[in-house]
């Protein structure tokens, strides 16, 4: 195979940090790389070092055959460098196809105009080799999550790239979604573009990839064809030491009921969701993208009006109409998009994790900075969130470090309910070890979670009973220990066989295995 770019001994240090110690080997043109390691492993730095947003401070990278130094993203850009970052940079009040050709519109026929019809058929056509059924005159902000990401894939795609490194372009994408993206990904290499892929989820990893590389404490540990290595190797090598189950063995002792929720109704006056959470219990919920789950625990924790029913927390009834009074009661909520509705990124990792308290410990205007600081310092011990300190940016901390200081935020009230919208999305595997086991903790203390994953091994692996949302209603109930995948994942595209009523007898339509 013809190199492409071979990275010769790259290290880069930070005020502290070795983030990347003598990185080197090499890519060929027209393959797929998944470039895998935990958080703080050195990936980011290394994509950034590529995409001309850092410089090393040693080594080389040789082109093509030729030394380059990429000074700048243009750089990088000039020799068909591309990068699709995990954290999407789209203008939300530009429509899709002026953020598809965002500094690159056809010129019009006088100086200084843009041939428009010809930029939204361009963009109509990039929409249509990824199978989006979109409108390229839709504003970004009236798009979902996964149709945001794949509008960055379009992106990426229409600048004609020899190198495209994909950071987490799944997180947020539906099956069908990342089937396609994955179709196009397998042109593009059998085009000879070479396609770096990082990603969390390993079984993507032996679908798609050709090569993994293995980072470790900024170094690189294994180099392998997917087809001579095995998930559990390629655990075994991230992590440095043998995993042979991420989740939890233990299981609560689950209590009384601590959440009711009966007969409610979100969208449709029609919808009919009744289910109960006990003490000690971690409720899982599946369901595929658009189920109605997000909904659901927005809904309980007060940032959606119900249109019918009741939420009742140890026996009294709620009335719950912001997360002012949700958090009152003692309900926590973890958002699936932590950067944007858990953290506030320009603020210390300290003051994250105290924020909900600040209500509470000042006076008069006046902050017990003292108080405030000693829980922090617990906070981070007990989470184990590697920070150099609670004074550093929340922003600087890797993907599962972020996610532990949103959910220490929430542990300072001690809530009764804790509520987890995908949990592990986006983060390492050692990390998500570390959040499940967390959880785990939380459920002996007597913490009700709700926790809802698109991962179907983490539903299975972390919950104690399970239900499954299809087309906004609660379609099937499961003890964890007795039910597959399979069976999840049947109830989740609605190719369910009805066996026998759920324990309601006004829900016909829901049974429990």
């Amino acid at each position: 195979m013809e190199s492409l770019l071979r990275i010769n001994q790259i290290s880069k240090s930070y005020p502290g940090v070795q983030a990347l110690s003598d990185i080197s080997f090499e890519l060929y043109s027209g393959e797929i790389i998944a470039l895998v390691g935990e958080n703080g492993a050195g990936k980011s730095t290394l994509m950034r070092i590529l995409s001309g947003a850092a410089t090393p401070d040693s080594g080389e990278l040789i082109w093509q055959g030729q030394p380059v130094a990429l000074r700048t993203p243009r750089e990088a850009q000039e020799l068909g460098i591309r990068m699709i970052h995990q954290e999407l940079a789209l203008l939300p009040n530009l429509d899709v196809a002026k953020n598809i050709y965002l500094g690159r519109e056809p010129r019009g026929a006088l100086p200084g105009t843009i041939d428009w019809k010809t930029l939204y058929q361009h963009a109509a056509a990039q929409l249509q080799q990824l199978e989006l059924d979109i409108d390229p005159r839709t504003p970004i902000r009236n798009l979902s999550l996964a149709q945001q990401q794949m509008v960055e894939v379009a992106k990426s795609l229409s600048q004609n790239a020899q190198l495209i490194i994909m950071d987490e372009p799944t997180s947020t994408l539906t099956d069908r979604e990342v089937e396609t993206l994955f179709r196009k990904m397998r042109t593009l290499r059998d085009q000879g573009v070479t396609i770096i892929f990082i990603s969390h989820r390993l079984e993507e990893i032996f679908a798609v990839c050709d090569r993994v590389v293995v980072l470790r404490d900024g170094q690189v540990v294994a180099s392998d064809a997917v087809a001579e290595t095995t998930p559990s190797k390629v655990i075994a090598e991230m992590v440095g030491r043998t995993v042979d189950d991420l989740f939890p063995r233990q299981r609560s002792i689950v209590g009384d009921a601590i959440l009711d929720v009966q007969h409610l109704a979100i969208t449709s006056v029609k919808q009919d969701l009744t289910f109960t959470l006990h003490q000690g219990e971690i409720l899982g919920i599946a369901g595929l993208v658009g189920s109605g789950r997000t909904p659901l625990a927005e809904a309980i924790f007060g940032l959606r009006r119900a249109l019918k029913g009741k939420i009742v927390l140890n026996g009294a009834e709620l009335i719950i109409s912001s997360p002012a009074q949700a958090i009152e009661h003692g309900i926590g909520f973890v958002p699936e998009d932590r950067k944007g509705q858990g953290l506030f990124l320009s603020l210390s990792v300290g003051a994250n994790i105290i924020v909900s308290l600040m209500r509470l410990w000042s006076r008069y205007g006046w902050v017990q900075w003292g108080r405030y600081n000693d829980v922090s310092a617990r906070f981070i011990d007990r989470l184990d969130i590697r920070t150099p300190s609670a004074g550093q940016r929340v922003r600087n901390l890797s993907g599962g470090n972020q996610q532990k200081v949103v959910i220490a935020k929430w542990l300072t009230m001690e809530p009764k309910v804790l509520i987890l919208d995908e949990p592990t999305r986006g983060i390492d595997i050692g990390a998500k070890a570390e959040i499940h086991q967390l959880m785990r903790q939380l459920a002996e203390r007597g913490v009700g979670i709700l926790m809802i994953s698109s991962e179907l091994p983490e539903v299975l692996g972390v919950s104690d009973r399970i239900l499954v949302m299809y087309e906004g209603d609660i379609v099937a109930e499961y003890d964890a220990r007795r039910t597959t995948q399979d069976q999840v994942m049947r109830a989740a595209t609605g190719n369910l066989e009805v066996k026998g009523p759920r324990n309601d007898s006004k829900s016909p339509a829901n049974f429990i295995v």
